[in-house]
C-alpha cells in the first residue's frame, strides 16, 4: 500500500525544481565558504581519506566572481534537473 502511495505520487516540477535548484545552490555556497576560509583542502583530504585514496587536487584561491557563479550555475543545473524529473515522473505515472 505505501509503496503504491509513493509511485502514485505527482510532482508539481515547479517546487521539484525549486527544491533540487536551492538544495545545490545551498551546498554549493557552502562549499565557497570553506573556500574562501581555508578549510576546502583540509575537508577534501579528509573526504578522500574516508575513501582510502589519495587527493591529487589542490583547491585554487577563492574568487568572489568564481563563487557566485558556482552558486548561481548550480542553483539553475539542478532547478532544470528537479524540472525534468517531475515532469518524466508525472509523465510516466499518468492515471
Amino acid at each position: 500500500k505505501l509503496l503504491e502511495e509513493v509511485i502514485n505520487l505527482k510532482f508539481d516540477p515547479q517546487k521539484t525544481g525549486l527544491v533540487l535548484g536551492s538544495l545545490a545552490a545551498l551546498v554549493h555556497a557552502v562549499w565557497s565558504l570553506l573556500v574562501m576560509v581555508g578549510l576546502a583542502q583540509w575537508w577534501m583530504d579528509w573526504v578522500f581519506g574516508l575513501h582510502f585514496l589519495n587527493n591529487p587536487y589542490r583547491v585554487g584561491p577563492f574568487d568572489v566572481v568564481t563563487a557566485l557563479m558556482l552558486v548561481v550555475m548550480t542553483g539553475l543545473m539542478g532547478f532544470i534537473a528537479g524540472w525534468v524529473f517531475a515532469t518524466v515522473w508525472n509523465y510516466w505515472n499518468k492515471k
